[in-house]
């Protein structure tokens, strides 16, 4: 039987909200909770649902840009979502949208899904029906993940991150906590961000209004000198196996503390109480470069000192005219 695809409306809310949450691969980026911190009118969006039988097997967030349909927009991961499906069910599914497209005179479109670490279920029967039915990749991004696994943690950081942490539990210099502060934070994130020639993602009253749609997605630690914020790490609980380290800032005068060192060791913690099989400390790109795909090398250094290795942050794209 063919799969039917509908355009979202609001009535589909709460059953939307429902199957990402009990999906294979969805996460905070998916919900129609979060697209809702975006002011109205921002975007054309072009949310799908899958059903079969009027059975809902997938939803699908995305929005058009001109003659473009594009998952995500104003998010760091979209293209389908699914429970762990056989491929044929898969493939059914990439036909689905793909007519979908035509019959919309959509002439092109972009898919950014969660890296395999964002899965219950390992599987990339989505991501081979796209290549088989004529999906390339448009880019790459490298991102960088730390696995949580059961020991001691801090061994297998890299010496001169231990060496650091040990001496922030042995002297007691700083202070880290988490907060609602939102307001300490944001000097931090501008001024930080300002030294690399970029504006923050969200405005302050963004973050607020994200902190207030999904409380318990979002975690900010802050790092004290005294009674001095100097660096914080804003952590998104994107769905129960990685949490995603959104922003890790620091004001650079008080670099010589190590305060990122700091809260890598004071995040790890708490993701691994958590439950949280990964982190993913985001990607690591030369913003400056005139190839979008050039890897920020002292980034990669620094990430790797936290045990964390490479995942591909990877973009698919077709045109169908």
């Amino acid at each position: 039987m063919a799969i039917e695809v509908l355009h979202y409306n609001d009535s589909f809310k709460k059953q939307w909200d429902d199957f990402v949450l009990s999906s294979n691969n969805g996460t905070m980026f998916h919900l129609q909770r979060f697209f809702e911190y975006h002011p109205k009118g921002r975007f054309n969006w072009q949310h799908l649902l899958f059903l079969e039988k009027k059975k809902l097997i997938g939803v699908l967030p995305g929005a058009t840009m001109g003659t473009t349909f594009e998952s995500p927009i104003g998010a760091s991961y979209g293209s389908f979502v699914t429970e762990p499906i056989e491929f044929i069910k898969a493939l059914e599914m990439v036909d689905a949208f793909s007519d979908y497209c035509r019959d919309h005179a959509f002439e092109r479109a972009l898919l950014t899904p969660p890296p395999f670490i964002y899965q219950n279920v390992a599987t990339q029967n989505i991501d081979y029906a796209l290549a088989y039915r004529g999906f390339s990749y448009d880019k790459h991004y490298i991102s960088h993940s730390i696995r949580l696994e059961p020991g001691d943690f801090l061994s297998r950081f890299q010496s001169t991150a231990r060496r650091y942490i040990h001496k922030y539990l042995r002297e007691n210099t700083l202070t880290v906590e988490i907060t609602d502060d939102y307001e300490a934070f944001y000097p931090i994130l501008v001024k930080n961000k300002e030294r690399h020639g970029v504006k923050p993602t969200h405005s302050l009253e963004e973050l607020l209004r994200l902190k207030k749609l999904l409380p318990e997605n979002l975690t900010l630690f802050l790092v004290y000198k005294g009674t001095k914020p100097i660096a914080g790490s804003l952590m998104f609980a994107c769905n129960k196996q990685v949490a995603l380290c959104f922003y890790n800032m620091l004001l650079y005068e008080y670099e010589e503390y190590n305060p990122i060192h700091v809260v890598m060791y004071e995040v790890t913690k708490w993701a691994t109480k958590r439950g949280f099989a990964w982190i993913d400390i985001g990607v690591s790109q030369d913003t400056k470069a005139e190839n979008p795909m050039t890897p920020a090398m002292n980034l990669i250094r620094f990430k790797e000192k936290f045990n964390a290795f490479g995942i591909l942050r990877s973009t698919f794209y077709k045109r169908f005219v």
